[in-house]
């Protein structure tokens, strides 16, 4: 073989080699901003996917976002917003304000306790009773049943004053009052279950489709904020008010939890 021939491969393999290194170079440059891009996407992603959940987060719960919706309020309701509930006699002289939050232990065992003697004063013109009720509690394991209790008692409200009385007692007894820390009250099955044991609310279709399409959830919520801005000095329940002043019995200013406790607290009211 020549010097020329051989010089002349060898030239050839040089720009072989070197196209090769080029094409490998290019290859590399490629891999490289396809890497950097796919990084810049997963970095915005990931950024967009923490936006997102800080929005999501620092979004109003649907309870919260209703705070100043537009209520509807129930029948059988007066003042502000409906949040006036009144029941008793127009010849009862004094009113007895009743403050309860329906997932509310101690109301519950007060109803279970007095709640009969209650109605009978009721229905005997003794004093009208006008109901307040907060959902704290639902505060305390980040619940709804209270404030959906109460949706479906002004969904009662509505039928009639009767059928919120007797829905009330059925849920706080001790049948249907779940323990303090089980939310079964925020599933509106269970609430048209317990609906079903009163007689006005059983197979009540209008009833039952106000507690399904949430009616008086934003009244519920007008309702709840009644009980925090009271001016009665009430921060628990149950708590009992006539003319401004707290029914207590004992030493340590506690609600009466009896019948005879509850009527000496109340004939001391009704005489003040």
């Amino acid at each position: 073989m020549s010097k020329r021939n051989s010089q002349a491969s060898k030239s050839a393999a040089r720009e072989r080699l070197r196209q090769e290194r080029e094409r490998q170079a290019k290859r590399a440059k490629v891999r490289r901003q396809v890497i950097v891009a796919a990084s810049v996407v997963g970095v915005l992603a990931a950024a967009g996917g923490i936006g997102y959940a800080v929005v999501q987060m620092n979004k109003p719960s649907y309870w919260e976002g209703l705070k100043d919706a537009s209520v509807v309020a129930p029948a059988n309701t007066t003042g502000t917003k409906g949040t006036t509930v009144v029941i008793g006699k127009d010849t009862a002289k004094k009113t007895l304000k009743v403050y309860e939050d329906p997932r509310c232990p101690v109301c519950a065992a007060f109803e279970q306790t007095v709640g009969s003697t209650v109605k009978k004063d009721i229905d005997a013109g003794k004093y009208k009773i006008q109901f307040i009720s907060g959902t704290f509690i639902d505060n305390h394991d980040n619940g709804v049943g209270s404030k959906n209790a109460l949706s479906a008692l002004g969904a009662a409200l509505n039928v009639s004053p009767e059928a919120f009385l007797e829905y009330k007692t059925a849920l706080y007894s001790t049948k249907w009052h779940p323990d303090e820390n089980t939310d079964k009250f925020k599933d509106d099955s269970y609430l048209i279950k317990v609906a079903d044991t009163v007689p006005a609310l059983k197979s009540n279709a209008k009833f039952q489709d106000a507690v399904k399409k949430g009616t008086y959830d934003a009244w519920a919520m007008a309702m709840s904020k009644t009980f925090d801005d009271n001016k009665d000095g009430v921060t628990g329940t149950p708590s009992f008010v006539m003319d401004g002043k707290k029914l207590t019995t004992g030493n340590q200013g506690n609600p009466p939890m009896s019948v005879a406790d509850f009527n000496t607290a109340v004939d001391a009211a009704l005489k003040g």
